[in-house]
Formats: C-alpha cells, sequence, structure tokens
C-alpha cells in the first residue's frame, strides 16, 4: 500500500471523527442523562448482598422507576442523535429526574436524580457553534475617500497657483452654501 492510501484508517482518524462528532451535539448532556437513568432503573430491582445479608430493593413503584430511567435513557440518546430538540429533551429530563426523587427511591439514591438535573441543564443551555465566516472584501464606492484622504480617480480640476485658490469659495453658486441654491 502508499503512504496516500486509505485502506487502513487508524486510531488517529476515529478519534479525529469522534471529536468532531461530538462538538457538534450536546454529548455531555446525552451523556449525563443516560448516567442518570440508569440508577433509577436499575436500584428499585437490584439485590444487594452483604455477606449472608440480602438486601432486595424491590418496591411497588419499580414499574414507574424503570419507565423513568428508560424515557431518561432514550433522551440522553435524543440529545446526542437530534441535537435539533435539545431544549425539549432538557427540559423533560429535569421534569422526569424531579418525578424520580418520590416515584423511584430517592431519584436512585441521589445520584441518577443529579445526574439527570446537570444533564438537562447542560442540553438547554447547549448552543451549536457558528461556523467561522469568511472575512468579508469591504467595497468601497467609487470617490470614496480611502484612509490616507485619497479619494481615487475622481476628475477634480486642480487649481491654478496664479489665481490664488480659496477652498471656501467655488466657482458656481450651485455649490456654494453646501451645494443648496439659494433661489431667493
Amino acid at each position: 500500500m502508499s503512504a496516500e492510501s486509505t485502506g487502513s484508517r487508524g486510531f488517529t482518524y476515529w478519534r479525529l471523527r469522534f471529536r468532531a462528532w461530538r462538538g457538534n451535539r450536546p454529548f455531555w448532556a446525552g451523556l449525563f442523562t443516560l448516567l442518570g437513568g440508569i440508577p433509577i432503573a436499575y436500584l428499585p430491582y437490584a439485590d444487594l448482598r452483604l455477606g449472608n445479608l440480602t438486601i432486595a430493593m424491590a418496591t411497588t413503584a419499580g414499574a414507574g422507576s424503570l419507565i423513568i430511567g428508560v424515557l431518561l435513557m432514550t433522551l440522553g440518546l435524543t440529545m446526542w442523535f437530534h441535537a435539533v430538540v435539545r431544549v425539549f429533551a432538557g427540559v423533560a429530563t429535569i421534569v422526569l429526574g424531579l418525578i424520580s426523587i418520590p416515584v423511584a427511591n430517592i431519584g436512585g439514591f441521589l445520584i441518577g436524580f443529579l445526574l439527570s438535573l446537570i444533564g438537562g441543564a447542560m442540553s438547554i443551555s447547549w448552543a451549536p457553534a457558528k461556523p467561522a465566516a469568511e472575512p468579508v472584501k469591504e467595497v468601497e464606492p467609487e470617490g470614496t475617500p480611502g484612509p490616507d484622504g485619497y479619494a481615487g480617480d475622481l476628475d477634480f480640476p486642480e487649481p491654478r497657483a496664479d489665481e490664488g485658490y480659496d477652498p471656501n469659495v467655488t466657482g458656481t453658486t450651485a455649490h456654494a452654501n453646501g451645494g443648496r441654491n439659494s433661489a431667493g
């Protein structure tokens, strides 16, 4: 293979592609929301074992916490793949996080609740970057004085040295008084 071949794409290529993908969407908001949904959905069904002691967290609110957790995970994926609805997804995430406090074992022992609130707030506050605009070349109309005061190729008559030039006096009455005629 030649050095110019794209047959083998290394780690750097995929890292840069992921970095570009991540920069165009509220990535961290989606990640926090996904991570917030996991403890909310999992903990009511978990059995914690400490030696011979088994602690079962199954409650009557297990179905509610499962629904809230799955919805939070779905909203996290929505933030990643449909960044246009990021504000709706952020508000829904915050509302579901707040609902998880009474429904899902204090919001997944506050872990899922806090992660959901952070993810929702980040999703609402995220804004896409503005594309870098190319510098616009300003086009000045002809006869506009430049930075040095020179007006370009205008055809103004040069004053004659023998006439005693006065810049306040013009040859016609049409140009006197700032260009206004005084028709009395």
